[in-house]
């Protein structure tokens, strides 16, 4: 989505949303693409699985701890 689109879903001014997708950009959670006068914005797809995949591992080992 560009900025503008990812925009319409939050109370924020274009400002804002152009900073928080810059820190975003930074810790690799989105990319940006350019076409001609739009930068579009894709999540990082590889770093949410990796995401998910360690609180699945935190509630593994809460419920091994509460079984015992």
């Amino acid at each position: 989505m560009s900025a503008g689109e990812i925009g319409s879903h939050f109370d924020m001014t274009g400002a804002t949303i152009s900073y928080h997708l810059s820190i975003l950009k930074k810790a690799e959670l989105v990319f940006e693409t350019r076409e001609k006068n739009y930068i579009y914005y894709d999540l990082n797809t590889s770093v949410i699985e990796e995401v998910m995949l360690w609180l699945s591992s935190l509630k593994e080992v809460n419920e091994n701890e509460s079984e015992h």
